[in-house]
């Protein structure tokens, strides 16, 4: 609980921060959690508690807080060549072999790679690129873009409005242009009697009305996550990539997988376009790429996409386009070795060994009369909160129900991440079998105590 005196961590952090996608009700109760350090998969406060941090801290911080390989990485460049950036043909040596070396582990035979400081930017980037390329082709009404209800691709204005949620509204947004169709959660969205195969097919009737009703020719691209993140784990029901991308590609629309969460080991594969078996035309990257130790985002272009706009940019002699520290010699760097340490160090491996035990321990979980779902794939799964189980009638949202139980885990020493009526778990792949059985056991109680409270 907080500290209310005025020098007070919680009552600086009150004093000269504004919070960011938090619950202001509650950060004013409790005060905010300020960290000091990390150790293996926890992280410590300055009261000197320990927390088993379950959300890898933003999805990211996959191989711990302490991993003396990646340090040793940032410190060695940060020795040789602390900073530059990419623009007028310059880049750093580290900048080059990233991109080689994205491309080598990517799904496609070929492809270029553009960088940017956040997964934001990327998706933001990936437009512009749309709207250049289809431009410079001669179809400059080609703008639309395409995402899902539910779906988050990021916080700048334009990832925004492809963030198909509510709360957006406050700015004024989704931009003009911008379409969502309908979301892919058989459990919440399933008619009664649908099958999860007609589910998707009603999706994809859905999607291909959608491109003949706004136009064909003003559609520029589609962009899709494997798996929804921050939508709560929204895994795709049966078929559904293999369903939409012969539409997709009858209309000539780009398919872009944004893999911020996905990509890099999450769903057991290196990108959830394999898990998911389908090949898209270009995929967005940026978390797990430099496991959370630098701010990095990367737009990684498939063989037909990388063309058409190294073609557009010939036209015009730029792609005039880019971020001062995209591309830069300590984060390409880190995310070299990051790579090495998730493919080559037993992390991706791991994640594969303990899904079996995650997928137990969800399940065991989701007995609870007050769970209606368990959700997931990999190490990435939810567990939606519901006051009946049977209806999949949600709570009062007036009761905040997955902040409680986030506010529980917390003083039970563990750090889950609440979204919607779900509370979300995306543990780093170095996770142990005791400290997933830590995991699941104070989270079973925190539901437990909450569900008291409640139900």
């Amino acid at each position: 609980m907080r500290d209310n005196a005025p020098n007070s961590w919680e009552s600086r952090a009150d004093t000269y921060s504004l919070y960011g996608f938090t619950d202001l009700p509650s950060v004013h109760e409790r005060g905010a959690v300020v960290l000091t350090h990390g150790k293996g998969p926890y992280v410590f406060d300055t009261h000197g508690r320990q927390y088993l941090d379950a959300n890898s801290g933003l999805w990211n911080m996959v191989a711990g807080f302490d991993h003396p390989g990646l340090i040793a990485a940032a410190k060695a460049q940060y020795d040789r060549f602390p900073g530059y950036h990419a623009f007028f043909g310059r880049m750093s040596d580290q900048t080059v072999m990233l991109s080689q070396k994205l491309v080598e582990v990517s799904p496609f035979e070929r492809g270029r790679v553009f960088y940017t400081n956040s997964g934001s930017e990327a998706n933001d980037t990936m437009v512009k690129m749309l709207w250049f390329m289809h431009a410079a082709e001669g179809n400059p009404q080609r703008r639309k873009i395409i995402t899902r209800i539910n779906a988050y691709h990021g916080v700048t204005a334009v990832a925004a409005s492809m963030t198909a949620k509510p709360y957006n509204s406050v700015f004024g947004l989704p931009l003009p242009g911008f379409i969502h169709v309908g979301c892919p959660h058989y459990w919440r969205f399933g008619q009664t009697g649908e099958s999860e195969e007609q589910f998707t097919a009603r999706l994809a009737k859905e999607l291909e009305a959608t491109i003949i009703k706004e136009g064909p020719d003003t559609i520029a691209g589609f962009f899709a996550e494997p798996v929804m993140g921050a939508g709560g784990v929204i895994v795709p029901p049966k078929g559904y990539f293999q369903a939409i991308l012969p539409i997709l590609k009858r209309y000539n629309i780009p398919m872009i997988s944004d893999e911020v969460i996905t990509g890099f080991g999450r769903t057991g594969n290196t990108w959830g376009c394999q898990t998911f078996d389908f090949m898209p035309d270009a995929i967005i990257s940026s978390k797990n790429i430099t496991v959370g130790l630098f701010p990095m985002g990367a737009v990684i272009l498939g063989p037909e996409l990388a063309d058409r706009v190294q073609a557009a940019a010939e036209k015009v002699e730029e792609f005039p386009h880019g971020f001062t520290a995209s591309g830069h010699p300590v984060g390409c760097a880190i995310a070299l070795k990051a790579i090495d340490v998730v493919m080559n160090e037993g992390l991706a491996e791991n994640v594969r060994t303990l899904t079996p035990k995650f997928e137990a321990g969800m399940a065991y979980l989701a007995q609870n009369k007050n769970i209606g779902e368990a959700r997931g794939v990999g190490l990435m799964g939810a567990l939606e909160a519901v006051k009946d189980k049977a209806t999949k009638t949600p709570f009062d949202g007036s009761l905040s129900v997955s902040e409680r139980i986030a506010n529980a885990c917390t003083d039970h020493g563990l750090i889950c991440r609440p979204l919607g009526q779900a509370i979300v778990l995306c543990p780093p792949f170095i996770m142990t079998d005791a400290q997933m059985d830590e995991m699941f056991n104070k989270l079973g109680d925190a539901l437990k105590t909450v569900f008291k409270q409640v139900a």
